[in-house]
């Protein structure tokens, strides 16, 4: 193993195991008793129950946005959304102000019992702080991932608030990823009965109907 990948593995699993997760109070959690909490949570609300799972985040964290709603439906069966659309952030900020992207869906889609999981390496961004607070008044509940300042404000918006004690951008992101993912394959391996973290859901598993294949003319580049 070459010395920079030792030392940037090292880093990593050093901000992984010194995350630091709090409650609404400030009082902190183990991180496997806060995964519990979360997981739980996730699957009486948003499998079992009637709700769902919102995500919001901006840049890198937007990115994390898209790719977790995709696989926590997917692979987990949870009713997870974003609000990541280009038309409908564009717009949103034209009309509201790009502090307001976020809490302004939230206001028509969030319901008492719903889940925001507010992702900001600063825990500063205006829009996801908005986010969570707006979520609070539609008595959703609050996960929250932040990094950088230890008493930024995101921080202490959430129900469960996991901190990664770096400044490092890159870093954080792949934290706060990896932060996300642990919480679906904890309920895979833990409470799906059959399935594990490396069940992914075929094609074949989703439905029994007919399936339509391409056609020549859509293979060849033509509608």
């Amino acid at each position: 193993m070459s010395d920079y990948l030792q030392s940037y593995s090292e880093n990593l699993s050093r901000l992984l195991l010194g995350t630091v997760v709090t409650d609404r109070s400030g009082n902190e959690l183990t991180f496997d008793r806060a995964v519990e909490e979360v997981t739980e949570l996730f699957i009486s609300r948003a499998r079992s129950g009637p709700n769902k799972i919102m995500f919001v985040g901006n840049g890198g964290s937007a990115g994390i946005v898209s790719h977790q709603v995709f696989d926590y439906w997917k692979n987990g069966g949870l009713r997870a959304v974003g609000f990541n659309d280009p038309a409908s952030l564009t717009g949103s900020a034209n009309d509201f102000g790009y502090a307001n992207v976020f809490s302004r869906p939230l206001a028509v889609f969030a319901q008492e019992g719903d889940v925001l999981v507010a992702i900001s390496s600063s825990g500063q961004s205006a829009n996801i702080v908005n986010a969570a607070i707006e979520a609070r008044k539609r008595r959703s509940a609050v996960v929250t991932l932040s990094a950088f300042s230890e008493d930024n404000p995101l921080r202490r918006l959430g129900d469960w608030n996991f901190y990664v004690p770096s400044h490092h951008y890159g870093l954080v992101e792949v934290a706060h990823l990896a932060i996300s993912h642990s919480f679906l394959d904890y309920i895979l391996a833990h409470k799906t009965p059959g399935a594990s973290p490396r069940r992914i859901i075929g094609r074949d598993e989703v439905t029994d109907a007919p399936r339509l294949e391409e056609s020549p003319e859509t293979r060849g580049g033509r509608p």
